[in-house]
C-alpha cells in the first residue's frame, strides 16, 4: 500500500497537525506501507527520511507563519506519478488540498481527508467573517468529492454535517502516554517559578489570536484582582504573544517548550485553562488530561468533545471570561476536587492510543482501497 499524503506544512514539530502526520509516517512501516509528503514548507536536509515534494508558495496573509501553495500539480505531479501512490490523502484545505484532488480524479485515485484545521471558526478573529458563505461552499465543494473526510471530535463532525458536508468518520488522535504522565511532576519546577505554596495555571498553545487569547488575559485579570495564591504560566509563541505579554503582567511566559521540558510543564502544574473554541481536537487539551491536570475549557469544539463535565474536567460557555475565572476559583479554593478531576483526566486520556487510532486509520485506507476496486472492476466489466 503507497499513500501520498498532501499537507502545506510539512516540517516536523511545527504545529498538532504536522504531530499527527508524523505518527502517521512513523506507523506506516508496520502497517506495510510506504508514504511520501507533498508540501509547501518541507524538512530541511536531515529531517526526515520520508520523500517529500516541494510545492512554490508565498506566506499566508493571515498567518505570515505558514505558506499557500501556488495552485496546479504542475509542480508534483511528476513526482507524484513517480511515487505512484494508491490512494491521497489530504490534511490541507487549500490551493495544494484542490490541486491534489484534481489529480486524483484525474488518474481515478480514491483520496481521504483528515479535517484538522478549523479555518471557517477563524475568520471572526481576523474581520473576515463576511467571507464564511463563501469558505463553507468551497469546503463542500473539497470534502464531498473525497471518499472519506475523518474528523477527530464529534461536536465538530455534527458541525460540519451541519454544513452539508458527507461521507464523515470519526477518529480521533492519539496522545504520548509515555511522555504525558504525572509522573514528571517537578518540584523543583515549581520552586523555579516561585509556586512552592501557590497552584500553577498553565496554558500551552501557538499563541495566536484564534486561540481566543482575549479570554485568557481577561480570565486572568479578573482572578489576578482577587486573589494571589496562583502563579500563571504561558507555553508557547507565535505573533501575538508580545501583545499578549503586555496584556498579561505578571504571568510567566516560557516560550516554546519540547520533549521532557514539556512533559515537566504539564505534570508539574495544578489547573489547565484553555478557553479556545476554534479546536477540531485539542492535543494540548489531551496532554494536559494525560499529565493528570484538572481542565477548565470551553464548551466548543474540540474540548467538549474530549471531556465530561464533572468528570474528567469542567466546561464553561465558550467566550466568557467571568465564567471560567468563576470555575478556575473554584478549583483553586478545592484540592480535593481538583485531584479527583485529575485522576477522571488520565483515564479518559487512556481512551486515546496511538495503536488503535492508527490501526483504524490504515483499516480505513484498506476499506477504501478495496471499494475503489470494486468501482474499477465495474467500469471494466
Amino acid at each position: 500500500m503507497r499513500i501520498a499524503h498532501v499537507c502545506a506544512m510539512m516540517r516536523p514539530g511545527t504545529d498538532g497537525v504536522t504531530r499527527v502526520l508524523y505518527k502517521i509516517f512513523d506507523g506506516a512501516p508496520s502497517r506495510s506501507c510506504q508514504v511520501m509528503g507533498i508540501g509547501a514548507a518541507v524538512p530541511r536536509p536531515g529531517e526526515t527520511s520520508i520523500p517529500m515534494a516541494h510545492v512554490p508558495s508565498v506566506p499566508l496573509p493571515l498567518q505570515v507563519s505558514y505558506r499557500l501553495a501556488l495552485p496546479g500539480s504542475v509542480f508534483f505531479a511528476r513526482a507524484l506519478k513517480g511515487f505512484k501512490p494508491d490512494l491521497i490523502h489530504l490534511h490541507s484545505p487549500c490551493t495544494l488540498g484542490f490541486a491534489a484532488l484534481r489529480f486524483a480524479e484525474r488518474h481515478r485515485l480514491p483520496v481521504v481527508a483528515t479535517y484538522h484545521t478549523h479555518y471557517p471558526a477563524y475568520l471572526p478573529y481576523y474581520c473576515v467573517d463576511w467571507s464564511s458563505r463563501l469558505v463553507w461552499r468551497l469546503y463542500r465543494s473539497l470534502y464531498n468529492r473525497v471518499d472519506r473526510t475523518l474528523v477527530p471530535t464529534e461536536p465538530v463532525l455534527q458541525e460540519l454535517a451541519g454544513q452539508g458536508l458527507r461521507n464523515l468518520e470519526c477518529l480521533p488522535h492519539g496522545v504520548d502516554h509515555g511522555l504525558f504522565h504525572p509522573r514528571y511532576r517537578s518540584e523543583a519546577w515549581r520552586q523555579m517559578l516561585g509556586a512552592t505554596k501557590k497552584s500553577v495555571l498553565l496554558f500551552v498553545s501557538r499563541l495566536v489570536w484564534e486561540k481566543d487569547l482575549a479570554v485568557l488575559a481577561r480570565m486572568f485579570e479578573l482572578l489576578k484582582s482577587r486573589r494571589t495564591d496562583f502563579v500563571m504560566v504561558v507555553v508557547g509563541e507565535g505573533q501575538a504573544g508580545p501583545r499578549l505579554a503586555s496584556m498579561m503582567p505578571g504571568a510567566v511566559f516560557i516560550g516554546c517548550q519540547t520533549g521532557r521540558a514539556l512533559s515537566e510543564c504539564y505534570a508539574s502544574s495544578d489547573i489547565f485553562v484553555f478557553p479556545s473554541t476554534t479546536e477540531t481536537f485539542g492535543n494540548v487539551t489531551v496532554e494536559a488530561m494525560a499529565s493528570g491536570l484538572a481542565c477548565v475549557a470551553a464548551a466548543k469544539g474540540g474540548a467538549a468533545g474530549l471531556i465530561k463535565d464533572e468528570v474528567s474536567g469542567l466546561l464553561v460557555p465558550p467566550g466568557s471570561p467571568e465564567d471560567m475565572a468563576a470555575r478556575v476559583a473554584q478549583l483553586l479554593d478545592d484540592p480535593d476536587r481538583r485531584r479527583v478531576l485529575g485522576e477522571g483526566a488520565v483515564r479518559r486520556a487512556q481512551q486515546f492510543q496511538w495503536q488503535d487510532v492508527l490501526d483504524r486509520l490504515f483499516a480505513i485506507y484498506r476499506e477504501i482501497l478495496a471499494a475503489a476496486g470494486r468501482k474499477a472492476d465495474t467500469r471494466a466489466a
